[in-house]
């Protein structure tokens, strides 16, 4: 029980480095970049609680925004993230609910529950993080589109992350 505790500043640390050290540098056409360290946010348990959820995600955000130079933006996605993502828990919870410690993964809840409860929170992130980029709505169907194919792109890339993640944690 101890040592699961011991996984999330790892996680927090891997998820952000390469965050930023080679993620930020993906760009394709101005379209798509991809934000894997929602994966730590998503990542997180069913029962922590809304006031550790939204300053977890303030210090990540605060931390993808210092490396990127971004003020702010960053920030308020991501607690706008954590905001949403109790109701989201709740809407998609199965009928027996969650256990004790459950954290939302393939493994236990299933690709399809996964890919719903992800996606809807990413794109909830994205659509936030670029209308607050461009303040405007002079170019609505441009950011439109940009949010859309970065929140797929990013699904794809949280997706293989989680894999990746369920794979290492079985062998321990």
């Amino acid at each position: 029980m101890i040592r699961s505790y011991f996984i999330y500043p790892v996680q927090f640390l891997v998820l952000v480095l390469l965050q930023v050290l080679i993620l930020n540098n993906i760009q394709f056409s101005g379209y798509i970049n991809p934000f894997l360290y929602l994966a730590f946010i998503l990542w997180l348990p069913f029962e922590t609680p809304k006031w550790l959820l939204m300053s977890i995600s303030f210090l990540t955000g605060l931390t993808i925004d210092v490396f990127s130079n971004t003020m702010g933006m960053h920030t308020s996605a991501s607690v706008f993230l954590a905001f949403c993502r109790p109701f989201f828990v709740e809407l998609f919870a199965p009928r027996d609910g969650y256990e004790v410690n459950q954290r939302p993964s393939i493994q236990d809840l299933g690709l399809g529950w996964f890919l719903k409860y992800s996606a809807i929170l990413v794109l909830c992130h994205h659509l936030f993080l670029f209308y607050v980029e461009v303040f405007r709505f002079t170019d609505f169907w441009n950011t439109l589109a940009r949010a859309f194919s970065s929140a797929a792109f990013t699904l794809i890339c949280i997706v293989i992350a989680e894999y990746f993640r369920v794979n290492v944690e079985s062998k321990r």
